[in-house]
């Protein structure tokens, strides 16, 4: 009898987890292959539309991969993958919870630019690989002494750990870096080859030599035939007095909203403005004052991988970094995104000013520009213009969580 469906696909490791605990206990699950966002009737299930996603024969929905996981090991309660005792139970949660918000997060912005699942920020990359690697050594040194994370015996802590550095051992951990770190190395052969993960898993991928980043080959310029020698020039004859001369050829614009008509509001007197005067009191009733929708838009911007940030001065940076890739379109924005909760508990948003109706020709300057969330304001609604004045006074809690970095393009 059939137990439920997973929506997912088999190659993500918080799928292929959830895949090996259902053929070791005997459940009859139906993999329905969902690739995020998946279609329009998966927001039903899962109105984040993220994977993976559990739902039961008898209609029982259940997101989320650790409660998935948990979930589908308690239907058999025989079980010893969750421990003997109270403190065993609330160690495999530590180390799931650690592999799937801590580990997982740094580990995909290493070696998703590389297979290009990412666009490729080398800064980016290599803050990855510096704090994966400090969290391999974390790993690394607790299994010094341990054969496995929590207890004896094996238990879905190793599992689902294990699920996720899978990743990393099949892109970049080549075999240099698993020379340096021969722990983690030994306790990962030994959980994948274990029955109760190869029977679903198949054989592990071990890497030789890591991934390296190729960049996309430029299209070859076709070879042009050879110019004829040129004719002797004739000389100028004497024009005609109603004869004009052609007008010189107007040079292309540098950037796509080069070509507007000039605004009434100067964007240089607006930052000044921003910069010199008081936000609440003076700035902002200046820009209301000057502003004009036919001339301007404004955008609100979410950062798409919130679940993926860790440390808060990390995902500041990430910000600075975006900013940066944004300069060949400062002339035409203005705007502040911040960074609201804790470490490995945030999230990024802000508001931006942009020349024109549309954000795409300002932002897709930056590679990653596909990494954020645009959606366009209406500032004759109070709601649209007091979230504007929030994201630019950074005094205010946003969706619960307190302000605690934020970076102004200006």
């Amino acid at each position: 009898m059939s137990f439920g469906k997973i929506y997912g696909f088999k190659e993500n490791p918080r799928t292929r987890i959830l895949l090996v605990i259902a053929k070791e206990n005997g459940l009859d699950i139906e993999l329905v292959e969902t690739y995020p966002p998946g279609p329009e009737e998966y927001a039903k299930v899962n109105p984040l539309r993220k994977i993976p996603t559990f739902v039961g024969s008898n209609g029982f929905v259940l997101t989320e991969c650790i409660a998935i996981a948990i979930y589908l090991v308690s239907q058999n309660e025989k079980t010893t993958l969750l421990g003997k005792s109270k403190e065993d139970y609330a160690a495999i949660l530590r180390w799931m919870s650690w592999g799937n918000s801590e580990f997982i997060s740094v580990l995909g912005r290493w070696f998703r630019p590389l297979i290009g699942k990412d666009p490729y920020i080398k800064k980016s990359v290599d803050e990855a690989v510096v704090v994966t690697t400090k969290l391999v050594d974390i790993l690394e040194e607790h299994l010094l002494s341990r054969t496995f994370l929590v207890t004896e015996k094996l238990t879905l802590a190793d599992l689902f750990v294990a699920s996720i550095a899978s990743r990393g051992f099949q892109f970049v951990f080549d075999a240099a870096f698993r020379q340096a770190h021969p722990t983690i190395t030994r306790w990962f052969e030994l959980i994948v080859n274990q029955p109760v993960y190869k029977n679903e898993a198949g054989e592990p991928i071990f890497i030789e030599e890591a991934v390296k980043y190729t960049p996309p080959k430029k299209e070859e310029k076709k070879k042009e035939a050879p110019k004829p020698a040129p004719k002797a020039e004739k000389k100028a004859e004497p024009k005609d007095d109603e004869e004009e001369e052609a007008a010189p050829a107007e040079p292309k614009p540098k950037h796509p909203l080069d070509h507007l008509p000039k605004a009434t509001l100067t964007l240089d007197d607006w930052k000044r403005k921003y910069s010199n005067e008081d936000t609440r009191s003076v700035a902002l009733p200046w820009l209301w004052e000057h502003y004009k929708p036919e001339e301007y838009s404004l955008w609100k911007v979410d950062y798409k991988y919130n679940d993926e940030l860790t440390l808060t001065f990390m995902t500041s940076n990430l910000i600075g970094g975006f900013f940066n890739r944004l300069e060949a379109s400062r002339k035409h924005l203005f705007g502040a995104l911040s960074v609201y909760g804790e470490s490995s508990n945030s999230i990024v948003s802000g508001a931006f000013l942009v020349r024109g109706q549309d954000h795409l020709p300002a932002f897709d300057v930056a590679p990653d520009w596909e990494s954020y969330e645009f959606t366009k304001l209406d500032p004759t609604k109070l709601e649209d213009r007091a979230f504007v004045e929030d994201q630019w006074a950074w005094d205010k809690d946003y969706q619960g969580k307190k302000w605690a970095d934020g970076k102004v393009f200006k």
